[in-house]
């Protein structure tokens, strides 16, 4: 009796099998433009700008990069201009150089198409203003009683981030931690991305006295304790950002992945101009940073 039955199951499974195909959806394809992924933020550094083709979308080809462009910022009164790196095509880079906070930056790229048609492209950004500085760091247990941290599964085996600052009094800015370890990004993917609206948070010391009586601590990220030792350097930096960027983060959020029956079937957002002719963002922001050495 069990071994008719591994054959009835096996009979089935492969019944089961025969009956599935491969489903190929019919995509209506676009005209194919120029994509756009540019920074600029207050950080002293080499900004970088990344130009590539759009592609269809059951295309397996490598993405074709956009070489021979130019491409700069301004703000009206200084001109900052990227430069294509020789050993990255499609790659440009500024100089090292800092943006002004409170200050809208223009971006601008003039490229050929893949129809050999010259192409001018535009983007604004304001770098908003930010704190002052991130006062501390602390690298501590999760806090029992704080109920708006939903890993409450992972109460005993890691160690929280938690900043310590005086939030801005705008309660439309917003807060983008990334968090390292010993100069490794540790959040290095969308997924583990936080954002902080400040909303009713405003104008508060953030994890000082008040949010902790509250129970309404705000950690920026976490660590397995068994990764953790003695002497490790964890450096935050706290990004603000526009809203729209905010919008245009979770749009891309939501829109990824590789099954299109189950995905969101919208295009994300973009602040690449004139609208239609080019896709992605120009990414402006403000950034304080902040660090200690873990110690067991």
């Amino acid at each position: 009796m069990k071994q008719l039955r591994k054959i009835l199951v096996f009979a089935s499974m492969a019944f089961f099998a025969a009956c599935t195909e491969d489903i190929v959806i019919d995509v209506e394809e676009g005209n194919h433009r120029i994509g756009v992924e540019a920074s600029f933020t207050n950080e002293l550094k080499r900004h970088e700008t990344i130009l590539s083709y759009t592609a269809d979308f059951y295309n397996q080809n490598e993405i074709q990069m956009v070489s021979g462009a130019t491409v700069y910022v301004t703000d009206g009164v200084d001109t900052m201009y990227y430069y294509e790196d020789e050993e990255q095509p499609g790659h440009y880079f500024t100089d090292s150089v800092a943006g002004r906070k409170n200050t809208v930056y223009r971006l601008s790229v003039e490229a050929v198409d893949q129809d050999g048609e010259s192409q001018s492209l535009f983007a604004e950004g304001l770098i908003p203003d930010n704190v002052e500085s991130i006062d501390s760091l602390a690298i501590k247990h999760y806090n029992g009683s704080n109920d708006s941290i939903p890993s409450v599964f992972l109460i005993d085996t890691v160690e929280w981030v938690y900043p310590y600052f005086q939030s801005l009094p705008d309660p439309g800015i917003i807060y983008m931690p990334k968090v390292w370890k010993n100069d490794t990004l540790v959040s290095d993917s969308l997924s583990l991305t936080l954002m902080i609206p400040q909303g009713g948070f405003a104008g508060y010391y953030v994890n000082g006295p008040e949010m902790l009586e509250s129970n309404k601590e705000i950690p920026i990220g976490y660590f397995l304790r068994s990764k953790l030792n003695d002497g490790d350097e964890i450096r935050a930096d706290l990004y603000s950002i526009t809203p729209d960027y905010y919008y245009y983060f979770y749009s891309i959020l939501m829109s990824t992945g590789s099954n299109p029956m189950l995905g969101a079937p919208a295009n994300v957002s973009s602040n690449i101009q004139p609208e239609g002719e080019g896709v992605g963002w120009f990414f402006t922001a403000s950034v304080v940073t902040g660090s200690t050495v873990f110690r067991k």
